[in-house]
């Protein structure tokens, strides 16, 4: 059956469709021997379609790993320089892509997968996914610079953030750590928002993505996904469990657990926030 290209080509694990849509703009893209162009349809059981020469493979089934990126590290595929990135930390044979960006100087979770279906619903707007960061900002931030974060604040560029969930969780010394949850994602709009309202911002650390948490994974350490956690992020709790790959992966920083650690119950993710008085939803 005949589909949109850029949807076959998120199938086989080459980016979301926004991504693939970028592929057959650059002409890397050819069916039956021709250049596609955007818009072009074609179906994945009859036709040849190649990116830069090489045939698509459609992946016999999807893989989807949570990682903690450590900051100076790239949320990219390739770089052109010898710098690394997020696939140089996990040791997997599946065609793996970073879900979403995380800047250079930030950390956190991550998510690595070749499901472009699933790639696309995490970073499409309409699906209106939240993006959770503890953010350590230089100082004592005060009611009114709170609330103007949660309001949205105009950018030097021009740009109004959308309103955003933003409370104190605690004090540092003479700075603060907050919870920041947002609905967007442009790049560098948390630093860009601290800097805007006076709290110059000195660490980012991505807790949560949709219904996924970053839960006790340490910097450079990955695993993977569950069939439950796959179904949450798609909306389909009550559906059939997707078929994944859950072969039992070691992590980049892994070691020997103690007895003690063995015997302690597991954590299920990231503290609940703090209720707020009077908070809207």
């Amino acid at each position: 059956m005949a589909e949109r290209l850029q949807k076959i080509l998120a199938q086989a694990g080459l980016g979301s469709r926004r991504a693939c849509e970028e592929l057959i703009v650059a002409g890397r893209i050819t069916v039956n021997g021709q250049v596609a162009a955007l818009g072009s349809k074609a179906d994945a059981a009859q036709d040849a379609i190649l990116l830069d020469g090489n045939p698509i493979r459609l992946p016999s089934e999807f893989t989807y790993i949570a990682l903690y990126k450590p900051r100076n590290v790239l949320t990219t595929v390739s770089t052109p320089d010898r710098r690394t990135t997020v696939l140089d930390l996990v040791e997997h044979t599946a065609n793996l892509f970073p879900v979403g960006r995380l800047d250079l100087d930030s950390e956190g979770l991550v998510l690595l997968t070749n499901d472009g279906e699933l790639a696309n619903r995490l970073t499409h707007p309409r699906y209106g996914h939240e993006k959770e960061y503890r953010v350590l900002v230089a100082r004592h931030p005060d009611e009114e610079q709170l609330n103007a974060w949660r309001r949205g604040v105009v950018l030097p560029d021009g740009y109004r953030t959308a309103p955003a969930r933003v409370w104190l969780e605690s004090k540092s010394g003479k700075g603060a750590w907050l919870r920041v949850v947002l609905n967007e994602g442009r790049k560098h709009q948390i630093r860009h928002t601290g800097s805007a309202l006076g709290l110059p911002v000195v660490k980012i650390v991505r807790v949560r993505t949709g219904t996924l948490h970053l839960g006790g994974l340490k910097p450079r350490e990955w695993r993977c996904l569950t069939a439950d956690e796959v179904a949450a992020l798609k909306g389909e709790e009550e559906k059939a469990r997707p078929k994944l790959n859950t072969a039992r992966l070691k992590t980049t920083a892994s070691r020997p657990k103690s007895a003690e650690e063995k015997s302690r119950p597991k954590k299920s993710g990231e503290p609940g926030r703090p209720p707020e008085k009077g908070r809207r939803r």
